[in-house]
């Protein structure tokens, strides 16, 4: 005869003559008992158990949609990366256009707003370059690239001749690591707004 393990609350016991519990039971009395607690619980702990393996199924099947999605957007920002060495503009802002369309909230995608409007300057077009600009300045979760686009937006604002936009723009953020740098731009617009002094 086996003892049930620490007198399981539940366990069938047994009292003698003497009004004891004995917690000694037959194999029997075990195998009703075990039968019993399957008949009652046995639903439940499938039910539990499905539930699980369905999470940690989903979770991994999850994660494994990002990382192909990570993995494709960098491979369209590298051939838009590949097609602006190469020239071919055109290429350049057609994968940009398939980066929003396709993974608008990846990391890639505030990159290629960054090339983007590299293309657009390239094209005279400022007022587009501007746009994408502003977008990475305002709502790219990178602080840096943040901090490099509000740069890059002062200075598109210069040659647009919007001066004291360009020192608000520079004036929204700290610039932490690029102090010098937002300091040369900001002497920038000072000079193209006739303020030599403050220049």
């Amino acid at each position: 005869m086996r003892r049930w393990p620490g007198g399981a609350a539940g366990a069938p016991q047994r009292r003698d003559a003497g009004g004891s519990v004995e917690d000694y039971l037959s194999e029997k009395e075990q195998w009703e008992w075990i039968k019993t607690q399957v008949r009652e619980n046995g639903p439940a702990v499938i039910l539990a158990i499905a539930v699980v393996a369905a999470g940690v199924y989903g979770w991994r099947w999850w994660q494994g949609r990002l990382d192909a999605g990570r993995l494709e957007a960098g491979a369209k920002y590298t051939q838009m990366v590949q097609a602006l060495d190469g020239g071919d503009r055109a290429r350049a802002l057609a994968l940009f256009g398939e980066l929003q369309r396709g993974y608008a909230a990846s990391p890639y995608t505030d990159q290629a707003r960054l090339l983007a409007a590299r293309v657009h300057v390239l094209g005279g077009e400022l007022d587009r370059a501007a746009g994408e600009l502003a977008a990475v300045a305002e709502n790219s979760k990178d602080r840096d690239l943040a901090l490099v686009a509000r740069l890059r937006l002062a200075r598109v604002q210069i040659a647009q001749g919007k001066t004291d936009g360009a020192l608000a723009t520079l004036d929204a953020a700290e610039p932490g690591a690029f102090a010098a740098q937002y300091h040369e731009v900001r002497g920038d617009a000072y000079y193209a707004k006739g303020d030599k002094t403050a220049a």
